[in-house]
């Protein structure tokens, strides 16, 4: 049964007839982020994937973002807000929180957590157990900022196995259909092929570097051009003077009464 049937059944049962259900537009509860490195690893995961599906409206991602799963208003203290996450197959838009029962019962695809001192404990036990027991979310995936551990687990028949690295040290997302591994002590996002999923910023630098080598190219092209031009100028202007000399010989030949076109 769905959280949206859950609700459906609680609210026709005597039993939960004093129960206020809580409203759909609730506000984020996340704590402040452990240090400036994990806030700058979620804004650059959640940079990386809008910018690579940008043309895509079919998915949410957000970091440190509150997952509200209990229906009750009583235990809205239930719930638990991934460092980031993205949701398949819904609708993109800004939203204050991520209700499950108010999106029709859809929990994130693919969870990252990133590890401190303070919360390496609670995601390797007991954030692993909700997100492999209540949320069934597909793919789990943790990153320390600091020591750079990195694991990924996917959901198979009800539990979570460990995700076989490439000899990169890579790991596989089927849900994003994308590779995670750690570049340059951050982790970042790879396309099926191994090559790293730029940030706006590096895509416009790429950009600014390619054009600078066609600009180049076409300096060098334009330099050879003119080498060219120059050389059939001067090619020409010998042409010219050998044609003059040829003419003046001629000339002082048939003042002398002989034919050049007999020679």
């Amino acid at each position: 049964m769905t959280v949206t049937e859950q609700l459906a059944s609680l609210e026709t049962s005597p039993e939960w007839e004093d129960i206020e259900f809580p409203p759909g537009d609730l506000e984020s509860q996340e704590l402040p982020l452990e240090s400036y490195l994990h806030l700058q690893q979620i804004l650059l995961l959640i940079k990386c994937l809008d910018w690579l599906w940008r043309d895509r409206n079919d998915y949410f991602d957000a970091g440190n973002l509150t997952i509200y799963y209990s229906p009750h208003q009583k235990k809205s203290s239930d719930f638990r807000g991934p460092d980031f996450f993205v949701v398949l197959d819904t609708e993109r838009r800004s939203r204050k929180s991520w209700v499950v029962w108010e999106e029709g019962g859809k929990y994130p695809h693919i969870i990252v957590e990133l590890l401190s001192s303070s919360t390496a404990k609670t995601d390797r036990t007991e954030k692993k157990k909700i997100y492999q027991e209540i949320f069934r979310t597909p793919e789990y995936f943790w990153f320390d900022p600091e020591s750079l551990e990195f694991q990924g687990f996917a959901l198979i028949q009800g539990t979570y196995q460990p995700i076989t690295p490439t000899d990169k040290g890579h790991l596989w997302s089927e849900q994003l259909q994308l590779f995670l591994g750690v570049e340059n002590r951050q982790l970042r996002f790879f396309s099926p092929d191994g090559v790293l999923v730029p940030t706006p910023e590096e895509s416009a630098t790429e950009a600014q570097r390619q054009l600078g080598s066609v600009q180049n190219e076409l300096i060098t092209t334009q330099n050879q051009l003119g080498s060219i031009q120059n050389e059939l100028v001067t090619t020409q202007n010998q042409l010219q003077i050998e044609r003059q000399q040829k003419d003046q010989l001629a000339a002082k030949l048939r003042e002398l009464g002989i034919d050049p076109e007999q020679l």
